[in-house]
């Protein structure tokens, strides 16, 4: 005889183990590093930390610049990080806050922003 729980379920259980979440490779996690950290540097090599950051720019949550080989930065659009190579050091920092709350609006565009009638 088979016992069976009164209450339904919806969930499937999957077989084997889940993998634990690893933070370098995790984008939520990259994110919450560099916003605490400020900046973080990634090596050349690592393929898939630079495609996390890459995508995360393309948001415009960060911001990538390529290390130079004589120490200089180049800031990379998302096009570019996208098809960067693995030859060098990326710096991954939060963008510079230059948006800022106002509560004036200019009446020019008071308009887009009012409520439209249904």
């Amino acid at each position: 005889m088979e016992s069976r729980s009164s209450q339904p379920t919806n969930v499937i259980r999957f077989p084997g183990a889940r993998s634990a979440a690893n933070p370098r490779r995790d984008q939520k996690s990259l994110m919450d590093s560099v916003y605490s950290a400020g900046s973080l540097t990634i090596g050349a090599d690592d393929r898939m930390t630079k495609a996390m950051a890459t995508r995360l720019t393309i948001f415009g949550f960060v911001v990538i610049d390529e290390i130079q080989a004589d120490g200089m930065r180049r800031r990379l659009r998302p096009s570019e990080a996208f098809h960067a190579s693995t030859a060098l050091p990326w710096r991954v920092s939060k963008p510079s806050g230059s948006y800022r709350v106002d509560d004036s609006i200019p009446d020019t565009d008071e308009d887009v922003f009012a409520a439209l009638q249904a």
